[in-house]
């Protein structure tokens, strides 16, 4: 799995574990090019990654690493592992 494909599944799969739509981000960016990058079409910049990140609530180097985690059966594993971790932390505070 390349960066190129990579990313865009690590930034969908960050954005639904947080439960957010792609209109949470509309102080950072339009829906449109939020989604344009969760499709591959585009690639963000690194300020635009911090920006994104957050709205995600998240490090920006916890997107590149889940972007950079490897082929796409250890990726799936781990956006598995984040999905679960981002619930449970999401739990905690909505408490």
């Amino acid at each position: 799995m390349t960066p190129k494909s990579s990313f865009p599944a690590a930034l969908k799969t960050v954005r639904k574990a947080r439960s957010l739509s792609q209109e949470a981000f509309s102080d950072v960016s339009s829906r449109t090019y939020l989604s344009s990058l969760e499709r591959g079409l585009k690639s963000p910049t690194l300020n635009k990654v911090a920006e994104l990140c957050e709205v995600l609530d998240v490090h920006p180097l916890t997107l590149l690493t889940l972007t950079y985690a490897g082929d796409g059966k250890g990726a799936d594993k781990l956006f598995e592992r984040v999905r679960r971790e981002l619930a449970g932390i999401q739990a905690l505070q909505d408490k």
